[in-house]
């Protein structure tokens, strides 16, 4: 145990933790040259494609004649969960921060967690090779927030390979061994994955004990009892050991078929063994819900099976069965935020090969009802009778949003416009400034980051958290497709913003959905009312081009009986929606 570090590099999106992390590996030798790409602890094409991190992931090195345990984090506020789930893993964090950009709003986020588990911090500012990296104001940035000395901070380029060497000396030194806590065997599952030849494969962290291929063992919170088949660490691939021993960090692979007996946050223990629970991590509350449909029926069985796999993997996705009138049997699922929601309808796409529906999403609300009944509203089109409603209430946020100084006024104007509440502005340095805030979730769902961003020319950055609720006026708005209503794309409104978003959505629907043989109206509706329409224009054949010559009403008896015809043919007739056209409307 005195020979090992085990430690997690925090921070914000885009700041480097992949590429250290990929250094760190090629210095100590953990992966031969010849095997060495970018990224190579992301393990999805995904995160390589979008040049961020999704998933946790861990590896073991050797330096020095220590055995040092990273655990990489995501940066993005949706993948937060993440982060609290490898803190709780390891006695020390490095806090990693970009020359150029300087301290922002996740690096405070995940700062703030870490200090919380009581995590040695190790500054260290990365891209010190670029031209535009002012080093001094980002040290002094970091002194002011840790209180630490200048001296204290490594610097370093991940790009060239510079300071990397005193990154892991600084572990070394600073970051404590695990404490021997206890004799019999507790192993905290931080993670798990599945593979389709070895089953469920777990992660765990060792408080206490030693595990061995084997050995018989027992899940505390659903008393599952297993044996070991293979045990080992990750270098980051799979490399099967003897045993793990107390404080060390590795991969288990068990008897468990079913996925739900593995879950994230629970404590392996010797089977006869009374030994109490770890703490386990604190409940994730999703923010965001949409159902999840197949577009084929056929297809559900494969949908359970993929979300049941993601979920092995993602502890903060809540799923249920649903079903609806419209799109047959599939699920409606929770989410942390929109990208999550994006990146897990991207895997089941690209890992399982499935076509989806996925409904509008909306945020959950408390309903409380005439009778004195509270019921919690996911969906739409569950919303009660508004006569037998007392009064809704919906999450709030506390956000945060680091900036520079120049872009204050648009982006407190755009914060108030979106039902932000100024609660009071903090500061940095001379130049950065911190604007707090309580707003709506509702409000900051759809392009709200992207907004702040377009505004402050790129250079704010956003964090978020869930704050309490509030009251609201809440009304359901239709969308009507041919006259028909579309469930997939009912949603939950203020009443005084129903005429903007039900336009809004209508025109953008205009835009993307093919035209048909006749006249297909859109529209927006309120308890049965049009609050907003538009049109879109029937294909037409040129049946008068036969005629040469002749009388006029001629020509005029040939569009009159086209246009009988298109009348006739739109009368229950229904619009196939593409994928794409939801897709359009979720980024409204």
């Amino acid at each position: 145990m005195e020979k090992t570090r085990n430690f997690c590099i925090i921070a914000h999106i885009d700041h480097g933790k992949s590429t250290l992390a990929d250094r760190m590996l090629e210095v100590t030798n953990t992966i031969d040259k010849r095997k060495m790409k970018n990224q190579i602890l992301d393990q999805m094409d995904l995160e390589r494609e979008r040049g961020i991190t999704i998933k946790l992931q861990p590896a073991t090195m050797k330096w020095r004649d220590f055995s040092l345990n990273l655990i990489d984090t995501p940066g993005h506020v949706d993948f937060s969960y993440e982060v609290s789930r490898s803190l709780a893993a390891v006695e020390g964090a490095i806090l990693l921060v970009d020359a150029t950009q300087g301290i922002e709003a996740q690096t405070l986020a995940n700062l703030y967690l870490a200090m919380e588990q009581n995590l040695k911090i190790i500054p260290v500012i990365n891209k010190i090779d670029l031209p535009a990296a002012n080093v001094e104001k980002v040290s002094t940035e970091i002194v002011n927030l840790l209180g630490c000395e200048e001296k204290e901070i490594i610097l370093t380029s991940a790009k060239t390979g510079e300071g990397i060497e005193d990154v892991l000396d600084a572990v070394v030194e600073k970051v404590p061994a695990p404490k021997k806590e206890n004799e019999d065997l507790r192993a905290l599952i931080f993670d798990s994955t599945y593979d389709e030849f070895r089953g469920v494969v777990i992660y765990v962290r060792l408080f206490g004990g030693q595990i061995k291929k084997g050995d018989k063992i027992k899940f505390v919170a659903t008393e599952e009892i297993t044996e070991v088949l293979d045990v080992g660490i990750l270098k980051p691939d799979w490399h099967s050991t003897d045993g793990l021993n107390d404080g060390e960090i590795g991969y288990l692979v068990t008897g468990v078929k079913h996925l739900e007996k593995a879950q994230v946050g629970d404590t392996i223990v010797q089977v006869k063994s009374d030994t109490p629970a770890l703490p386990g991590y604190k409940e994730i509350k999703p923010m965001v819900y949409a159902g999840i449909f197949p577009k084929e029926g056929s297809d559900y069985q494969r949908l359970r099976d993929g979300i049941l796999k993601l979920k092995l993997s993602d502890s903060s996705l809540v799923y249920e069965p649903a079903s609806s009138h419209a799109l047959g049997f599939g699920f409606r699922c929770g989410f942390l935020g929109l990208l999550h929601l994006e990146i897990f309808q991207e895997r089941l796409n690209r890992e399982f090969n499935l076509e989806l529906v996925v409904t509008t999403p909306t945020v959950a609300y408390k309903i409380y009802l005439q009778n004195k009944k509270v019921i919690d509203l996911t969906t739409p089109n569950e919303m009660p009778d508004p006569s037998n409603i007392d009064y809704a209430e919906e999450p709030y946020m506390k956000i945060e949003i680091v900036t520079p100084k120049e872009h204050i006024g648009g982006l407190m104007s755009y914060v108030s416009d979106n039902y932000g509440i100024s609660k009071n502005t903090e500061y940095i340095d001379e130049d950065r400034v911190i604007l707090h805030y309580d707003i709506p979730l509702s409000t900051i769902l759809v392009d709200f980051y992207d907004n702040i961003k377009s505004i402050s020319s790129g250079y704010a950055s956003l964090n978020y958290d869930f704050l309490d609720y509030r009251k609201c006026d809440l009304v359901k708005m239709d969308i009507l497709v041919a006259e028909h209503p579309v469930e997939a794309l009912t949603t939950l409104v203020y009443r005084d913003q129903a005429h903007k978003i039900g336009k809004k959505i209508v025109q953008k629907l205009k835009e993307v959905l093919p035209k048909q043989q006749f006249v297909v109206k859109l529209q927006a509706a309120v308890g049965g009312k049009i609050i907003a329409g538009e049109r879109i224009s029937a294909l037409r054949k040129d049946v008068t081009a036969k005629l040469y010559g002749g009388d006029v009403t001629r020509k005029r008896k040939l569009l009159e009986k086209q246009k009988k015809g298109k009348k006739k043919m739109a009368k229950g007739a229904k619009v196939d929606i593409p994928q794409e056209a939801y897709l359009a409307v979720l980024k409204r």
